[in-house]
């Protein structure tokens, strides 16, 4: 019986885009993000930079920024995690009121669909609200019943929020209330740092210190809340109660409202074994101090499979560009 040429070139052309539609060929080009806050040696906020202020580094490789926004009004994922062991339980009903003054003061202005989770921590974490939400009333409510009792779970509440963060759009921050003791977590401060920079979340860690005295104070619980700090672009406070403790949920949110939107697509970035990308976010001007996160989670030298099957720090994904 004849074929015709054209049929089974057809069939054969058919028979390839099949193969094609189940194998995924592709470039991973996933979008970096960093979030930066920029101060004078003074400690004052400078929030009027332009893009070409900024440079920033994969691996020491340096990048072309996509992406930049100032002042950024994207909106905000906070969760808000709050100390309730027994080693707090003095100290708890004045957070309270701090902390829901600090809540009131961050939905009254910004982008209208900044939202707040609220979690309590002592031997175990509670999801105080179910999801995120810009009801004052429930979480004042929430914040007035809390008492403390038990041991600290503090580095499983910090791992459990930033797992809840990563699929969120925005900017995405933890804000933890805290003496910095951990007694009882399942996970380890390391597995906890790691979620943030997966999530692309910024920490910032508020430990109330009412014991001024270091041989009183969970020292190495704060060094390693200050690493977290530093390892995601956010700051450590340390506030006696009261009027210092305003002060630094108040500090929070004016950085919050002056922060630059860095983003870009890494280029000429040698792969390497180690998943982890060293990040480097700096200012031209010497006499400026930038802060930002210092890492994220990229390729990894030797990976097999499909893009979608690596590892990347970010869900926003463009497509390759078609040669023409």
């Amino acid at each position: 019986m004849f074929r015709s040429p054209a049929k089974g070139f057809a069939v054969v052309i058919c028979a390839v885009a099949a193969v094609m539609a189940q194998t995924k060929i592709g470039v991973n080009v996933n979008l970096v993000h960093a979030v930066a806050a920029v101060k004078t040696e003074t400690g004052q906020i400078v929030g009027t930079l332009q893009k070409d202020d900024f440079e920033i580094y994969d691996n020491g490789v340096r990048q072309q920024i996509k992406v930049f926004e100032h002042q950024t009004d994207q909106k905000l994922s906070v969760a808000l995690l709050v100390d309730i062991s027994g080693s707090t339980a003095k100290e708890l009903a004045y957070e309270a009121d701090s902390a829901g003054r600090f809540l009131r003061a961050l939905l009254a202005e910004g982008n209208p669909e900044d939202a707040v989770k609220l979690y309590t921590f002592n031997w175990r974490v509670t999801e105080e609200t179910r999801r995120y939400t810009r009801d004052l009333k429930t979480l004042n409510g929430i914040l007035k019943t809390m008492h403390g009792e038990a041991g600290t779970a503090l580095y499983d509440a910090i791992y459990l929020a930033a797992n809840d963060l990563e699929p969120r759009e925005g900017r995405k921050v933890i804000v933890v209330v805290t003496d910095g003791g951990d007694t009882v977590s399942k996970k380890d401060s390391h597995a906890a740092l790691e979620a943030m920079q997966l999530a692309d979340a910024i920490i910032y860690p508020v430990l109330v210190v009412p014991i001024t005295n270091e041989a009183g104070r969970n020292i190495g619980g704060e060094h390693v809340l200050q690493f977290m700090a530093e390892g995601t672009g956010g700051r450590t406070f340390l506030p006696t109660l009261g009027a210092a403790l305003d002060k630094a949920f108040a500090d929070i949110i004016t950085e919050l409202r002056t922060q630059y939107l860095i983003g870009f697509y890494p280029q000429n970035v040698p792969p390497t074994k180690n998943r982890f990308h060293k990040l480097e976010v700096r200012v031209k001007s010497p006499d400026l101090r930038v802060s930002a996160r210092n890492g994220y989670y990229g390729e990894v030298e030797g990976v097999s499979g499909s893009p979608d099957e690596r590892i990347s720090i970010s869900p926003e994904r463009q497509p390759p560009t078609k040669k023409k």
